[in-house]
C-alpha cells in the first residue's frame, strides 16, 4: 500500500499517480466525481468523469458551468488515469452514486464517497469488492448512531391526519421520501417545492418510479386540512418555523435536525455505525481509511485488529 496513494491538499483528494482528484472542492483540470450532491460535485472542473447519471443531474443543477468536458463512465466499466485503473460500482446512496475502485501496483483501493446499505428503489443498491485499502466516509461513524428501519419510520406518518410539513433534501431523499409514502402512506398527497419537481421529473426519465405527486398550490393546501405533505429544501423548512396548522417534520440521520419539530423521521441516505462495520467485513481491507465526518471510534474499535488511519 502506498500511504500517499490519496493525499489532501487545499483542492481536495488528490492522487499523484493518476493525476486526477476526487470529489475536488475548487475547479481542477481533472476530477473523479462520485455523486452529484453540491458538496461532492462542484462547478468548474475542466475533465469530469462520472456516471451518465451524476452527469444529468449536474447539468440540471449546475447548468453550462458543470464542466468543460464530461467523460461518462458506466458501472464496472473500467478507465485509466495516469498509472492508476479506475471503476465505479454502485454505491446506494442517490441516483447515480458510485464507489471508486482503484487499482495500482497491485494493490486495490475503494474509495466509497457517500454510500448507503440501506434498500432504495429510487437508486441502484450497492455492490461491495475486495480491497486492500478502504477509504470510507464517517459521518455517522458513532457506535450510538444506529438508523432504524425506513420502511417503518415512514409509517409513523400514517398516525398523523394533520398537513405535513416535510423538510428534506431535494437530491436523493425527497426522491426517496416520495416513493417511501407512495408505497406505504398511500392516503396521502403529495406536493413539491418548485426546486424539487425538476429532479423528481429527471429521476422518471430514468425509469425510476415514484409515484404520485404535483406542484404545491398553496390555496389547496389551506383549504384542505388533512392528509397532504408539502415536501420543501431545508431553507424553505426553517423560514415555515412559525407556521400553524401543520405538523413540522424533518427527514435525517442527524439528531440535532429533529429538535424542535413535532415528530422525530430518522431516514439517512448514509451508513450508521453497523452499516460501516458490516461494510468493512464485506470489502476485508488490510487498512480503513477514513474521510468526511470523525474517524477515532473506528480506530479505537480496531485498535488491536486493523489499521485505521484518518485522512
Amino acid at each position: 500500500m502506498k500511504a500517499d496513494f490519496l493525499i489532501k491538499v487545499p483542492e481536495g483528494l488528490y492522487c499523484s499517480y493518476g493525476d486526477f482528484y476526487i470529489d475536488p472542492l475548487i475547479p481542477v483540470a481533472k476530477a473523479v466525481i462520485s455523486h452529484a450532491h453540491g458538496d461532492h460535485a462542484r462547478p468548474g472542473n475542466q475533465d469530469v468523469y462520472c456516471t451518465p447519471q451524476t452527469q444529468k443531474i449536474m447539468q440540471l443543477r449546475l447548468k453550462k458551468n458543470a464542466a468543460k468536458y464530461f467523460n461518462l463512465i458506466n458501472y464496472h466499466q473500467q478507465f485509466q488515469l495516469g498509472e492508476v485503473k479506475l471503476s465505479f460500482l454502485p454505491a446506494g446512496h442517490i441516483l447515480g452514486s458510485a464507489m471508486i475502485k482503484m487499482e495500482f501496483e497491485g494493490v486495490i483501493y475503494l474509495f466509497t464517497g457517500d454510500y448507503k446499505l440501506q434498500p432504495d428503489e429510487t437508486c441502484e443498491a450497492i455492490e461491495f469488492c475486495k480491497a486492500d485499502v478502504l477509504i470510507t466516509e464517517t459521518t455517522f461513524a458513532n457506535p450510538l448512531t444506529q438508523h432504524p428501519n425506513p420502511d417503518e419510520e415512514i409509517k409513523k406518518l400514517n398516525d398523523i391526519e394533520s398537513n405535513i410539513l416535510l423538510g428534506v433534501y431535494g437530491l436523493g431523499k425527497a426522491q426517496r421520501l416520495t416513493n417511501l409514502i407512495h408505497r406505504y402512506c398511500p392516503q396521502k398527497q403529495i406536493s413539491l417545492h418548485y426546486s424539487i419537481h425538476p429532479v423528481h421529473q429527471l429521476y422518471q426519465s430514468e425509469g425510476i418510479d415514484l409515484g404520485n405527486f404535483q406542484h404545491y398550490q398553496r390555496k389547496a393546501f389551506k383549504e384542505n386540512s388533512k392528509n397532504q405533505i408539502y415536501l420543501v429544501p431545508p431553507l424553505t423548512f426553517e423560514s415555515y418555523s412559525k407556521a400553524t396548522g401543520v405538523v413540522k417534520i424533518f427527514a435525517s440521520g442527524w439528531e440535532n435536525l429533529q429538535r424542535g419539530n413535532d415528530e422525530t423521521l430518522f431516514i439517512s441516505d448514509h451508513v450508521d455505525w453497523n452499516d460501516i462495520l458490516q461494510t468493512i467485513k464485506e470489502v476485508e481491507p488490510k487498512e480503513v481509511w477514513t474521510i468526511h465526518g470523525d474517524g477515532s471510534s473506528l480506530k479505537t474499535y480496531f485498535s488491536n485488529s486493523l489499521k485505521v488511519k484518518i485522512l
